[in-house]
């Protein structure tokens, strides 16, 4: 079984709890997220990114609901190392980078935190709150930044019970045709 495989399986068999607060489970975040990067016409990279973004939750060692209990879990750095090998920086930078996103565009935003689900700003504190003019300044050239807000964007709109996406398995083929040494 090859690496990508066993992504897919984590959100398949691993998927099924609920996505923080909302009315939508892991699987179903993903799916949607992937759909929207899809439907704005993001390149290949940002919808597996999309679809990957939140991986580091579903690993069994992470997944204990550490913010309930004060922790943040640096999903965002489990998934990025996750998936760093099988497809480079394209995919796993936005994925790295998407929870400082958040942080980066609540500081440049008016009422952007205002907006987030009640679980998001819950994890935002968590994770430094919302970024210092320096740090948003020097996250605006970090290499990845803007695919990482775009990431973001789509997170934050990727929690609707009940909207229609294509399976999981409609992205085997962008996932085997993006993988490194494909």
């Amino acid at each position: 079984m090859s690496r990508v495989d066993d992504l897919f399986l984590l959100l398949e068999n691993r998927g099924g709890g609920r996505y923080g607060l909302s009315d939508v489970s892991q699987l179903e975040h993903a799916l949607q997220s992937a759909a929207l990067a899809a439907e704005a016409g993001r390149e290949g990279t940002l919808v597996l990114a999309a679809l990957f973004h939140d991986i580091g939750h579903l690993v069994p060692e992470a997944d204990v609901a550490l913010a309930d209990r004060g922790i943040d879990d640096r999903h965002e750095t489990v998934g990025a190392g996750m998936l760093e090998d099988v497809f480079g920086p394209a995919v796993a930078d936005p994925v790295r980078l998407h929870v400082r996103a958040k942080r980066f565009l609540c500081a440049r935003e008016s009422g952007y935190a205002l907006k987030l689900s009640e679980d998001s700003r819950r994890s935002l504190a968590l994770q430094g709150g919302a970024m210092t003019a320096e740090e948003a300044a020097a996250f605006e050239i970090t290499p990845g930044a803007a695919a990482a807000v775009a990431l973001r964007r789509i997170d934050d709109r990727a929690k609707v019970p009940g909207y229609r996406v294509p399976p999981l398995a409609a992205y085997r083929d962008l996932a085997f045709g993006l993988r490194l040494g494909a």
